[in-house]
């Protein structure tokens, strides 16, 4: 059974469940994306570490070590749901723009999902 994230209750009462594969996909990248490495105690490696990203400086070379980062880790821990096509990151000295293109393994579906960080 998948869970919904952020964790909320539906409108029955119940622990809410994505509205299709589509949205548990995003919502995995979610996941990733703002976990930190160590966060989670049975997966100590998990997580893109997007919040500690943030702090590095705005050059081409830093978007490429980000991209490969989350690729890698895309790969490594979401490869059963998600077939990563590309991960671009760009903004400015204000935001990190994450950009992530994939196909949703169940489904079939080309998705693009954009993840905006502030700096």
């Amino acid at each position: 059974m998948a869970l919904s994230f952020p964790y909320r209750i539906d409108a029955l009462g119940r622990t809410a469940t994505p509205k299709g594969a589509a949205s548990h996909a995003r919502e995995l990248l979610e996941q990733f994306l703002f976990t930190s490495p160590g966060e989670r105690v049975m997966r100590p490696t998990f997580g893109g570490a997007v919040q500690q990203l943030v702090f590095s400086p705005a050059d081409d070379q830093a978007a490429a070590a980000v991209q490969h980062l989350i690729g890698g880790g895309i790969q490594q821990w979401l490869s059963t749901w998600i077939e990563l096509q590309s991960v671009e990151v760009g903004g400015d000295d204000a935001t990190m723009v994450i950009t992530i293109r994939y196909r949703v393994c169940t489904s079939g579906e080309d998705e693009l999902a954009e993840f905006r960080v502030s700096r």
